[in-house]
Order: structure tokens, then C-alpha cells, then sequence
């Protein structure tokens, strides 16, 4: 399968609302390297253009809660395709292509190590069995806040939870001082959490390092650390950001941009329930668990 190549000198052009970095850029690219004719290459890009052209103005003032914060509250959900590639991708078995959502580098490529980029092909090459939400685990962080299913925000002065339609997943976000405990790991991590100005910081730590940041096989150790900002950006926008730093993986640390759209159809996310065993839903579930290697 072609992949979507890049024209030197291309300069990321300014974010749009509803939009990631680079995506004029982008379209372009793809529209050469398929060929496409002038009138739909014209047609593409001017759906980008109103794009751009209808984002939120500067100076959007977003809802508030009573202790004075923007308000996140509601169900969203990311419109996307960084679930299965967070990089650009032209399409594979189990795999749609897509836009990727990488914003730093600029090149839109994760900053992998030697080692960890072998791992990551090899994890790609047995993605439909390797991949540990085939066997029902949970997403972790950040993937579970761009998974094809609606997310809910509830928010308080002094916490914020995020809940997820996926296998009853759901993160606690305390924005008051509190200790991190010793040696915790999980698939979900331990977040703390802080204003600034008014956007949402979540610094996340103590992982296990068993899940995927995307079903292309994307990967980190136990020593990732997430660093979220989640702004208020439009009535029905959210603009979510990741910042990923592992230092026995990355070469470096790395950036995820995207926008989280306010779902208007529902008020509560619904129920997404995956079964760990195969008398339960009639089919074999491949692998091991973790602890049982």
C-alpha cells in the first residue's frame, strides 16, 4: 500500500478548530501523491479552507462552573483516526486510513529509539492478535480518550472524572494536593491534576506498560509519563492535547493534537461491554494475560 509521502519545504500552517496541525499541508500531499484531478484537489482543499474559515473566533469565552473554571462537562468524542494510527497512514488490514494527529515533531513522526521502533513494526506486523484491546483490557492513557466510543466529563472544584463507554472505564482526576503512592503501576496510571489559566493539566505516571497508544502497535514502557491540556475551545469543541515523554522508548518527548466534539445526541454515555471469555461470547480470545506469562 502507497504511503502518503511529504513535500520538502511544506510549513505548518496555523491550527483550525476542529482540524490538527499540518492539515492543509496534508491533504495537499495526499492529493499529489494519488493524483488526484485538479477540480476534486480544488474541491478538497476548500473544504479545509471553510474549515479554517469557520473556527471558533479569538477571544471565545467558555461556559463556567460556580468556583469560577471552565466548564468540560458533557459527552464527547474524538472524530478521528488516531485509535488505530496516531501517524499518517494509507490504510491497512483493520487499519482506515488517515491524517495523523503527531504535532511535534512537525514531521508527524513518533521519535522512537532503535529498539523500541523493531518492537513497534513487530507489534504491527501481529496487530490483530497482539494488540491487548483484543483481549478486553483497558485502553490507558491517552488512548482511551480517543477510542471510537463517547466519553463523559464530570467536574468538581476539586476533582475531575472522566468516563469512558469503553468497558466501564473511568479516570479520576484530583485537583487538590495529593501524594503519589509508592510504586503504583496500572493501566490507566495515576493522574494529578491542575489549572492553568483555563486549561485542564493532567500529569499522568505509574503505568504497567502493557498497553498500546494505537491499534498500529504504537508502544511505551512502565516509565511513561502523560502530560494532558484539555481547553475549552468552541461551544462544542474541546482541544486535547498530549504530551508523551518515556526515555527507554522515545528518543524524545512528543505531541498529540486533536479535538474532542461535543456529542449532542446523548447525556450519558452508554455501555460498550467486552467479555475476557470465550463461553461468553462464542469466540476464542487469543493471547495471555500479562501476569500469567
Amino acid at each position: 500500500m502507497r504511503q502518503p509521502t511529504r513535500q520538502p519545504g511544506l510549513k505548518p500552517q496555523p491550527t483550525c478548530v476542529g482540524l490538527p496541525l499540518n492539515s492543509w499541508a496534508r491533504a495537499s500531499t495526499f492529493a499529489r501523491a494519488d493524483k488526484l484531478t485538479p477540480a476534486l484537489t480544488t474541491a478538497l482543499l476548500s473544504l479545509l479552507l471553510a474549515a479554517c474559515t469557520t473556527s471558533t473566533p479569538k477571544g471565545y469565552e467558555p461556559p463556567r462552573t460556580a468556583d469560577g473554571h471552565p466548564d468540560l462537562q458533557g459527552v464527547w468524542q474524538a472524530r478521528n483516526t488516531a485509535n488505530w494510527d496516531l501517524q499518517d497512514n494509507a490504510g491497512a488490514l483493520g487499519l482506515p486510513a488517515g491524517f495523523g494527529v503527531v504535532v511535534d515533531p512537525p514531521d508527524g513522526a513518533i521519535p522512537y529509539l532503535p529498539d523500541a521502533r523493531a518492537k513497534k513494526a513487530a507489534n504491527f506486523a501481529s496487530r490483530e492478535q497482539a494488540d491487548p484491546m483484543e483481549k478486553c483490557y483497558l485502553a490507558g492513557v491517552p488512548r482511551t480518550m480517543y477510542l471510537p466510543h463517547p466519553l463523559q466529563i464530570f467536574q468538581t472544584a476539586n476533582d475531575v472524572v472522566i468516563l469512558s463507554e469503553y468497558v466501564h472505564t473511568w479516570r479520576w482526576v484530583p485537583l487538590s494536593p495529593l501524594e503519589r503512592y509508592p510504586g503504583y503501576e496500572s493501566w490507566m496510571g495515576d493522574p494529578r491534576g491542575r489549572w492553568e489559566g483555563d486549561t485542564l493539566i493532567v500529569e499522568t505516571v505509574g503505568f504497567n506498560g502493557e498497553t498500546w497508544l494505537d491499534h498500529a502497535g504504537n508502544h511505551h514502557s512502565p516509565d511513561l509519563k502523560v502530560v494532558e491540556r484539555l481547553k475549552r475551545t468552541g461551544p462544542d469543541v474541546i482541544t486535547y492535547e498530549a504530551t508523551l515523554e518515556d526515555p527507554k522508548v522515545f528518543s524524545r518527548p512528543w505531541t498529540i493534537r486533536m479535538p474532542l466534539d461535543r456529542v449532542t445526541d446523548r447525556t450519558q454515555v452508554l455501555e460498550y461491554e467486552c467479555y475476557l471469555y470465550a463461553e461468553d461470547v462464542g469466540r476464542p480470545i487469543v493471547g495471555e494475560h500479562p501476569e500469567l506469562k
